[in-house]
């Protein structure tokens, strides 16, 4: 199974692919898709929509998981990143690849134990459990990295 793991956003997007195979886990690709603060925000879920369809294209991931949107302090910026999530569900529903949704709780709780932990832990706890052979320079690519990770330990495929 290949799931492409997917840390929505419209700034930065993190991604990840990683791949199971007999019970082993191993990160194929990982990378944080940015775009330019200078482009109207149409052009820049264009720039990560079209970088996104392209890592599809090229891995036909079998899963798409993602973090489901939550509502922050800053509504403007909740609702670009919903907009992103549009992009992801428009792009999974094209390619006719199923889409999952966690809980930031429930990804924290799945990579760290601790489903209240921050940023930092999730960072720290995300090479222990998976090889990564390149610096992360962005923490949405470890979120990217975890939302993956969280859907192997939780989705069982039918028989």
């Amino acid at each position: 199974m290949l799931v492409l793991g997917i840390d929505p956003g419209y700034d930065r997007l993190g991604v990840a692919l990683i791949k199971k195979d007999n019970g082993k886990e191993e990160l194929v690709f990982s990378a944080c898709f940015l775009s330019s603060n200078k482009d109207c925000l149409g052009e820049r879920l264009l720039s990560v929509g079209s970088e996104l369809e392209k890592l599809i294209k090229e891995y036909k991931p079998d899963t798409v998981a993602t973090e489901k949107l939550y509502f922050t302090v800053n509504q403007k910026t909740a609702m670009a990143v919903a907009e992103a999530r549009g992009v992801i569900s428009y792009l999974s529903a094209k390619h006719h690849i199923p889409l999952f949704e966690y809980t930031p709780p429930e990804i924290k709780l799945t990579v760290t134990g601790y489903g209240n932990a921050n940023k930092k832990q999730v960072a720290e706890m995300v090479p222990r459990l998976i090889k990564i052979s390149k610096e992360v320079k962005y923490d949405d690519e470890y979120d990217a990295i975890a939302i993956a990770l969280t859907h192997l330990a939780i989705y069982h495929p039918p028989k």
